[in-house]
């Protein structure tokens, strides 16, 4: 694992409803914000496709120096050569991606419960996503997840827990007190007019409301 693993500010990609060419931009704006992690998520390309725009927004994340998670695939993260991987209660186990990819890979897991945290954590993953906190407007599925159960999740594990789901600047206010270390935004960064002031406004909501 990367030995400092920064997710407060936890961009998510949806390049749903742009071309390449404004997406990328959108990504480009968006890192020049301040965002400290991304994590691509396309849901509806090939593999070939998936394998080909996740290495165009790598080249952008380099630039600054952000690490690239993808979501779902191990075969498009090794592909890519990325730096890291999100999986799902209904992707490769834990364990068995840790076999392939080796121990400097960055491995998230997405956990609901206390028992899918402890698991994930035992199973050597890097983070949390926990979520959804309230409801999205992204095509995933989602449950939502009670602040208290965040919290729970929070003092279950040493890792970090990463609050996600229809997040933004207005509202993260509900997360007071709870010790997570970093806010996944999708639509309030992805949607903004502007993505890098959106990145830069929900930054400074995180420091003043929630001191992280």
């Amino acid at each position: 694992m990367m030995k400092e693993l920064n997710t407060r500010i936890y961009f998510i990609t949806d390049s749903t409803p742009y071309s390449e060419e404004e997406f990328l931009s959108r990504v480009g704006s968006a890192l020049a914000g301040g965002v400290t992690l991304i994590q691509l998520r396309e849901k509806e390309r090939t593999t070939r496709e998936y394998i080909d725009l996740a290495q165009k927004v790598h080249a952008l994340a380099k630039q600054f120096g952000v690490p690239l998670i993808i979501d779902d695939r191990v075969d498009v993260a090794l592909a890519a050569g990325v730096e890291g991987v999100h999986l799902g209660q209904s992707d490769m186990p834990i364990k068995t991606a840790r076999k392939i990819l080796g121990k400097d890979f960055i491995i998230g897991a997405t956990a609901k419960t206390v028992e899918q945290a402890t698991e994930a954590y035992k199973q050597g993953a890097d983070y949390l996503g926990v979520g959804a906190i309230y409801p999205t407007t992204t095509k995933v599925k989602t449950v939502l997840t009670s602040t208290e159960m965040l919290d729970k999740i929070c003092k279950a594990v040493p890792i970090p827990v990463n609050a996600i789901g229809g997040l933004n600047k207005d509202n993260i206010d509900v997360l007071k007190g709870i010790d997570i270390k970093g806010v996944c935004a999708v639509s309030a960064i992805m949607k903004a007019d502007d993505p890098e002031a959106a990145v830069k406004e929900l930054s400074a909501a995180v420091k003043d409301k929630l001191g992280i």
